[in-house]
């Protein structure tokens, strides 16, 4: 006996426990937002076994008078009864209908809030996630959260209603009916304990295959074309059948399970009801009861079997709750973007604006997650009206400065700043807004193309566009378009060639008008001749912007001011003989 009880103290795990109650809590942390709606749900729900109850006993009044067992006025009580049932249909209506709305409300206000800490989490944490992944916690495990906390205390306290008052009308009219509600509790217990490790680890496998699904399939949409090109159909069909059947084995598996337990349970609740029946007939006979009393008992006698599984099927809520719960743990409480000097680098931008902003850095050490060490002592400056470059091997850190850069990615040691005038501000999170960027590839978003500039500046008008187009020599195109500025824009730039959306991207950099611009490898889909357009018309611009671009292509170079090549983990700036033999060599 001390055997079992030493083991079964050892499956307690305190880590588990712990775990769960942080789970919990994090629940609770959204709960307590809408507990009034929670209470109108529970008040909906009691009202309707309030009204179930008062249905089951005029039911015994009715069948009483009908068999003579009592006098009565039996139209009344027949209209009496056809009232209830109207109620019932009605007061189920205006629960779903008010649960549904409560439901979308707390799912939406959820959602939103989730996304909005997705966004200002540490980006090179979330890099580790996949999009899918993100998406599929985001979607799934987020309705799982808004639909439990609606319904799972309130539902708690439903059936514990339920379950009482029940059980106090069979006790009232006759207590050896009782003992037929409590038949099924041990199963039912047991079955739950039995199930519930097993119901965490299928929630879990569920969730982790649901993600690689939406994974894989996001992926495969986003590269239609690559998969055509290199005639891969046949192989990304054959991969997702050979995901969808791993799916589906495993929820077969869970559902051969789950019908297994359904069998037993339904077993079990048929034994009781026709244990009741023999009783209920026994006691008719016995003089003891009304049949009136007997088909009341046989209602209450499931309502509170029902119940009781009604309450054990909490247990899998918890279950998914808390797994759902730890999967939005893992994105949400990772380390948050510090925006505490916003206002600090509002006030700066307004007393440097008209005299241009400077960027340097120095000694900056920085190693990847992985250990990879990337630079290690590096510095560059860099000053409004210049333009420098960062050149080097693919894989050497000029998109990596880029993002340390904007505080994608924060520096191990080393000074990183902004200066202007005798002012300074570190680079932090809040300083990206002083920041325009041209990151590698097609950047642009679905829509029109005025839609995409003025994401980066609600305010603009028209004449703003296109002179930023102009800038960017994109108008040129433009305007031979049937819409001009309002043409469409399809999912990732579709509809205009690599260089053209490129050009778009440049466009919109330049109207949002910051005074820093990074361009990372922006015109590598352009001609020459259009490159060194767009980068003399950054340079004529009469506003002090300070400019930075990354390029594998040295023919640009002689219109730099600087050009940095990153060498031994460091930012080398070259000489004039230098950048020619890289122009010469190209």
């Amino acid at each position: 006996m001390i055997h079992k009880l030493v083991k079964r103290m050892h499956l307690v795990n305190p880590e588990r426990l712990q775990e769960r109650f942080k789970q919990i809590k994090w629940i609770y942390y959204y709960a307590k937002k809408y507990w009034m709606s929670m209470i109108l749900y529970t008040l909906i729900g009691m009202a309707g076994t309030v009204i179930s109850l008062v249905s089951s006993w005029i039911s015994k009044d009715l069948v009483d008078i009908i068999t003579g067992y009592e006098t009565g006025r039996l139209v009344t009580t027949f209209c009496m009864m056809i009232g209830i049932n109207i109620g019932t249909g009605l007061m189920s209506q205006i629960s779903n209908y008010v649960s549904s709305k409560i439901s979308m409300k707390v799912d939406a206000d959820v959602k939103a809030d989730i996304f909005s800490k997705i966004l200002i989490t540490d980006w090179e944490s979330l890099s580790n996630y996949h999009t899918g992944d993100l998406l599929t916690r985001w979607s799934s495990d987020v309705g799982t959260i808004s639909s439990g906390i609606l319904s799972f205390a309130p539902n708690l306290i439903i059936y514990v209603f339920r379950f009482v008052s029940a059980f106090a009308m069979v006790i009232y009219y006759d207590a050896t009916f009782a003992i037929f509600a409590f038949i099924s509790m041990p199963v039912s217990l047991l079955l739950s304990r039995t199930l519930t490790k097993r119901m965490t680890n299928n929630n879990q496998r569920s969730a982790a295959m649901g993600a690689k699904m939406t994974g894989y399939n996001q992926e495969a949409f986003s590269n239609l074309q690559t998969i055509k090109a290199f005639d891969l159909v046949g192989l990304y069909i054959n991969r997702l059948k050979e995901i969808q059947k791993e799916y589906i084995d495993m929820r077969l598996e869970f559902q051969r399970m789950s019908i297994g337990t359904s069998l037993l349970l339904s077993t079990i609740g048929l034994l009781v009801s026709y244990a009741s029946y023999g009783w209920g007939i026994y006691r008719v006979w016995s003089g003891a009861i009304s049949y009136g009393t007997m088909t009341m008992f046989l209602g209450l006698s499931g309502t509170l079997t029902g119940t009781i599984n009604g309450l054990t099927s909490l247990i899998p809520t918890t279950i998914r709750l808390a797994t759902s719960a730890g999967r939005l743990m893992d994105i949400v409480e990772m380390p948050r973007e510090d925006y505490s000097n916003d206002e600090l680098v509002k006030s700066f931008y307004e007393n440097n604006k008209n005299q241009g902003i400077s960027l340097k850095m120095f000694d900056v050490n920085y190693s990847y997650k992985t250990g990879t060490e990337v630079f290690a002592g590096a510095s560059l400056e860099v000053n409004p009206h210049e333009i420098i470059a960062l050149v080097g091997p693919s894989g050497e850190g000029k998109t990596t400065m880029l993002r340390l850069i904007l505080s994608l990615m924060q520096t191990q040691n080393g000074t990183a700043y902004l200066t202007g005038g005798e002012e300074s501000v570190p680079l932090t999170p809040s300083t990206r807004k002083l920041f325009s960027y041209v990151p590698q590839g097609n950047t642009m978003f679905s829509g029109t193309i005025a839609e995409n500039m003025r994401n980066v500046n609600p305010e603009a008008t028209d004449e703003d566009i296109i002179e930023a187009l102009k800038g960017a020599c994109a108008w040129e195109f433009v305007e031979k378009l049937p819409a001009g500025i309002n043409s469409e824009i399809k999912e990732r730039g579709g509809g205009f060639s690599e260089g053209q959306a490129q050009r778009l991207s440049i466009a919109r950099a330049l109207l949002r008008d910051a005074p820093i611009l990074l361009l990372d490898e922006a015109t590598s889909a352009l001609d020459v001749a259009t490159e060194r357009r767009v980068l003399r018309n950054i340079m004529q611009d009469e506003k002090p912007r300070t400019c930075i671009v990354t390029t594998h292509r040295p023919t640009v170079l002689s219109v730099c001011t600087r050009v940095y090549a990153i060498r031994d983990k460091k930012c080398v700036v070259l000489n004039e003989k230098e950048i020619d033999e890289m122009v010469r060599g190209f």
